[in-house]
């Protein structure tokens, strides 16, 4: 082998390692918990990290349908945004009033040496919220929180009705929507507080599969 293609070959080599010790990394996301759960007094351990990235990524493809932006972007923000969440955990509310993360610091060693720095770029971009793209991925966030919500508030969770509703109980105090900026992203937000979780697959339950 010629030294120029050894070098290629060595090249390629660390190329590879660095991407496969990250995919090592974010594969540990699978068996993080979100902390919500313990505000929400549920024990839900479905909700990672990696299984809400998921949704919040499949909410980012179809607000950027309806807004015209660019997909690539706004899926790798989606896909990204908690990756950090890998070394930090997640945090709630009450967490963070005790609790300070440098996710400046934990997304450069992530990221800074991995092959393709447009990841960093555009993380960097999603944090300032400012590109319609960074936008649209922070408002899909806030959506798959709605879901999650609605669905245990469909089990009986009495803690998720008070973050949906307010403590007034009434449908005014929605205060998930007040949340959001985004006109696309506020009328799928009002639709899932009308939409059942259960009604994709209600009207596929007829008397004869049963």
């Amino acid at each position: 082998m010629s030294e120029e293609n050894s070098s290629a070959a060595s090249g390629n080599t660390n190329r590879d390692r660095s991407i496969i010790n990250f995919l090592y990394e974010v594969g540990t996301m699978r068996r993080l918990p979100r902390m919500h759960r313990q505000v929400l007094l549920n024990d839900d351990m479905t909700d990672t990290i990696a299984s809400h990235s998921y949704r919040v990524s499949v909410i980012a493809w179809f607000l950027a349908k309806i807004e015209g932006a660019d997909l690539y972007k706004t899926l790798t923000m989606g896909l990204f945004h908690d990756v950090a969440e890998a070394r930090t955990g997640d945090h709630n509310w009450l967490h963070k009033k005790y609790v300070k993360t440098n996710e400046d610091e934990v997304l450069e060693d992530q990221l800074g040496g991995l092959p393709f720095p447009d990841l960093k770029e555009l993380m960097d971009e999603y944090e300032k919220r400012e590109s319609k793209e960074a936008i649209i991925a922070k408002q899909a966030d806030i959506l798959d929180q709605i879901f999650l919500l609605r669905e245990y508030e469909w089990q009986g969770n009495k803690e998720a009705m008070i973050w949906l509703y307010g403590k007034e109980g009434s449908e005014k105090g929605a205060q998930q929507l007040k949340k959001l900026t985004l006109p696309s992203a506020i009328e799928l937000g009002k639709m899932i507080y009308e939409v059942a979780p259960s009604e994709w697959w209600d009207s596929l339950w007829t008397s004869k599969n049963r």
